[in-house]
């Protein structure tokens, strides 16, 4: 997974990109209108500086199109020499786009001096800011700002060398953590009690001579607890095959990924959920005021139930409109109005009593607890709608899986726990597939099918179709 200043320096490289272009173009014309120059060739043209702005701003958004085709904004790590001979590729590209779109309209550009020494500067002005923005990248860095948490496994003179290059170069991005010979039982649970302190982002298996059960462990370790699982080429076979190859001082590293939802992916998907989430909060606004205003006057107590879920990065709380009377609702929120300790204790005959769903997740059948206001909020999943607030701040997105309690992911068997693996959403493949009524092994099943091979037009499908299996849905509540 990116960290958020990469993702940041990724993002922030296309508009420095297209203010660069814009500049060399100015800077063309401001030469060309120099003493030096007007005096070996005097000026002819009519143009104007507004005028010049205005191309070179319509110049540069096709160029950035010819920018992200030749890799320039993609998130793998590439060397300076690779980058830099990319954005003369680039240019030169653009450049000849440009001199054939003035050959197909036969209209001559008024200073061929112009072209000529914009297309020279942009390669000068986007190599220093690329330079630049490199070098803040790696200072970032070296400061151990978004730095990636790394526990590496091995001991041999891959592991050395390895270690004395992220070492020597902490602007890579990387922090050692901790340094494991082996794969043992006391190393892993002293992994496990070192990530429950402080999140660890990436497992590294340096050493290719580790025994493959010793490798298959580590592995189902990294799955189970939600943490990133690099290995040294040539360990064993690839268990995914979205894989991707990094280099670290010519040592070829395989990364399994847990998910397509990576990069771009990652930027554009918080995009959009901020788009729309600001959208349906300002559509939903009056039905929204409406609805709390029929929870507070059926009962007392407060309208917005928090309600404690699990996510990769930890616990936090769901927004949801309160649907119980508040002396049977669980939380610190609801210290006041009842007996936390024996509420539990109802709940959990309930659960054993009514749940119409087996495994970990329950879902208790016709809830006494529930208030008429609530039995239809639960009804039409209008109980649900505060979440788009907790899309707004980011510990949801509109789709992904479900969260689930802590009591309920205690429950959760190794593999159900790759539904971590992404930020949990207000709804989701499983979701539209049956709701409630489907089994909890084959929602996790759909969960892993989004997460293994999410797109954006997956997503775009799942909002589509969630109005339509909310609205004619005949839950038991």
């Amino acid at each position: 997974m990116k960290k958020a200043s990469e993702l940041i320096f990724a993002v922030i490289k296309i508009p420095v990109d297209w203010i660069l272009i814009v500049l060399a173009g100015l800077s063309a014309y401001y030469i060309r209108l120099g003493e030096n120059i007007t005096e070996i060739r005097p000026v002819v043209f009519e143009l104007q500086s507004q005028d010049i702005l205005f191309l070179s701003a319509v110049i540069a958004v096709v160029w950035i199109l010819f920018f992200a085709i030749a890799g320039l904004y993609n998130f793998r790590r590439t060397n300076i020499t690779e980058e830099l001979s990319r954005v003369i590729l680039a240019c030169s590209t653009g450049m000849s786009a440009v001199i054939i779109y003035m050959f197909f309209i036969r209209e001559m550009f008024d200073s061929r001096f112009i072209i000529l020494l914009g297309w020279f500067l942009s390669i000068v002005y986007v190599i220093v800011g690329r330079i630049i923005l490199r070098k803040i990248q790696h200072y970032v860095a070296s400061k151990g700002i978004g730095a990636h948490r790394l526990v590496i496994f091995g001991h041999n003179n891959e592991t050395e060398t390895i270690l004395l290059a992220l070492k020597k170069h902490p602007e890579l991005g990387y922090k050692i953590v901790k340094h494991f010979d082996d794969v043992s039982e006391g190393n892993l649970e002293e992994l496990l009690k070192m990530h429950k302190k402080k999140f660890v982002d990436e497992i590294l298996q340096s050493d290719s001579s580790l025994s493959r059960s010793g490798s298959i462990r580590l592995l189902d370790f990294a799955e189970e607890n939600n943490i990133l699982f690099k290995y040294a080429a040539g360990t064993f076979e690839a268990r995914s095959t979205n894989i991707e190859v990094h280099m670290l001082s010519g040592i070829p590293l395989i990364e399994i990924k847990k998910t397509k939802l990576d990069g771009w992916g990652k930027v554009i998907k918080r995009s959009l959920d901020l788009l729309y989430s600001i959208i349906l909060i300002v559509i939903f606004a009056i039905p929204m005021l409406l609805v709390a205003l029929a929870v507070k006057l059926e009962s007392r107590g407060p309208v917005i139930y928090k309600n404690e879920r699990v996510s990769r990065r930890g616990k936090f709380n769901v927004y949801k409109f309160r649907s119980m009377y508040s002396h049977y609702c669980t939380g610190k929120q609801f210290d006041k109005y009842t007996d936390q300790e024996k509420i539990m204790a109802y709940e959990k005959k309930l659960i054993e009593k009514s749940s119409e769903r087996q495994g970990p997740v329950y879902k208790i059948l016709n809830d006494p607890r529930r208030t008429k206001v609530g039995r239809f909020l639960e009804k039409t999943s209008l109980d649900e709608l505060p979440q788009l607030f907790n899309v707004l701040i980011g510990n949801m997105s509109l789709v992904g899986p479900r969260p689930h309690q802590q009591r309920e992911v205690e429950k959760y068997e190794k593999r159900h726990k790759r539904v971590l693996d992404i930020k949990p959403g207000i709804s989701g493949l499983a979701q539209i597939s049956g709701r409630s009524d489907l089994d909890f092994n084959e929602e996790v099943k759909l969960d892993i099918y989004y997460i293994e091979n999410w797109s954006l037009k997956l997503d775009f499908w799942i909002m589509l179709k969630t109005p339509f299996v909310v609205l004619i849905r005949k839950s038991k509540v």
